[in-house]
């Protein structure tokens, strides 16, 4: 386990994320990550949940009016 200490950046906190992790998880910087709460405290991830959901979404409708679509793009 990878521990971080927060850091003070203006009125904000920060802190340093490992080289090994970064390139582990092939992030670079200005790379968004985005904060996902859980029960047990919070997630970092580099993928949008709400960006996920809505592909699959996409995805449930295309394959539901996939004949549909085909044709309207005729």
């Amino acid at each position: 386990m990878k521990t971080v200490r927060l850091r003070k950046i203006g009125n904000s906190f920060g802190f340093t994320i490992p080289k090994e992790v970064m390139d582990k998880y092939n992030l670079t910087e200005g790379n968004e990550l985005h904060i996902v709460e859980t029960k047990d405290g919070f997630t970092l991830t580099p993928y949008d949940p709400e960006f996920e959901a809505w592909t699959s979404s996409f995805d449930k409708t295309n394959r539901k009016f996939k004949n549909t679509l085909k044709n309207l793009s005729k």
